[in-house]
């Protein structure tokens, strides 16, 4: 979560404090969803470089370089893209990496949105930084109004525990910590188990809590869960099971709303309101 300190100075979730830039930017982003949204803000010509994860918007994104992965960053050819601005995500890219690219680059933007409200003061970070608070602005109130349906949905059915698969041997879920779980939360779907660390647990099929979960979502990302798998899910867990685009479940960013919207729709649909 950031904090908006003055009306040009912004803070990251490092604490740092940010001012707004003056004439073009060199931006560097090395989280896939944030270069999504550097984008949408109509920065997309101000963008040097990016992961080989950052995929969306395509077309837009075929000319800008990429400098390796979100944790295996190549910062010799980052070195030479000579940016003004890298943002970075607490969760996808590696502490020490962030702390040697602060050694040459100038402001390096730390972002850690955990819920999908989160990402109302992330698109005012970098609206405010980059000078795009209308369009920053206008990402805030379609998500606002994003939530508002998915809350709808959420209130209009029993809530109901869910098992979000995110990987295969080993079988893998999310913890409540996650911005995942939040945003499942947001429709009514109760990520479980509800106490449990690492934030990705690994689990066996004979867990005594599985018990207590009614549906079975198999996430697009980061394992590629399709149609085969479906049968093997629902005989391992008894339970029925279905898929789930994982990007609309797991980006931040400027897809939250989309991501909530898409989620709202489907709860609806197995609901059999749809």
């Amino acid at each position: 979560m950031t904090i908006n300190t003055s009306q040009d100075a912004w803070a990251d979730a490092a604490g740092q404090t940010h001012r707004a830039h003056e004439g073009p930017a060199r931006i560097v982003s090395l989280v896939p969803s944030l270069t999504e949204l550097v984008c949408d803000l109509g920065l997309t010509d101000q963008l040097v470089g990016r992961t080989g994860f950052c995929i969306h918007p395509k077309e837009a994104l075929r000319r800008v370089p990429k400098v390796g992965g979100t944790k295996d960053v190549n910062l010799e050819r980052l070195r030479e893209l000579a940016p003004t601005h890298v943002i970075v995500n607490i969760d996808e890219n590696r502490r020490d990496c962030a702390e040697e690219i602060a050694r040459f680059v100038p402001h390096v933007i730390v972002t850690h949105p955990c819920t999908p409200e989160d990402n109302l003061e992330v698109y005012r970070l970098l609206g405010g930084i980059f000078g795009r608070q209308a369009e920053a602005a206008e990402l805030a109130s379609d998500l606002r109004a994003a939530l508002d349906e998915a809350r709808q949905t959420g209130a209009s059915l029993p809530r109901e525990k869910v098992l979000y698969l995110i990987w295969r041997e080993p079988w893998m879920t999310v913890a409540r910590s996650t911005y995942i779980s939040a945003t499942l939360a947001a429709v009514g779907w109760d990520s479980w188990p509800p106490e449990v660390e690492p934030r990705y647990p690994a689990f066996e099929w004979d867990a005594p809590w599985l018990a207590e979960v009614s549906r079975v979502l198999l996430s697009s990302e980061p394992y590629r869960f399709r149609d085969r798998h479906l049968a093997e899910v629902e005989a391992a867990a008894g339970r029925p099971a279905c898929l789930v685009d994982g990007e609309m479940a797991s980006w931040y960013g400027s897809r939250a709303a989309a991501g909530l919207r898409y989620l709202a729709a489907l709860r609806r649909k197995l609901a059999g309101l749809e």
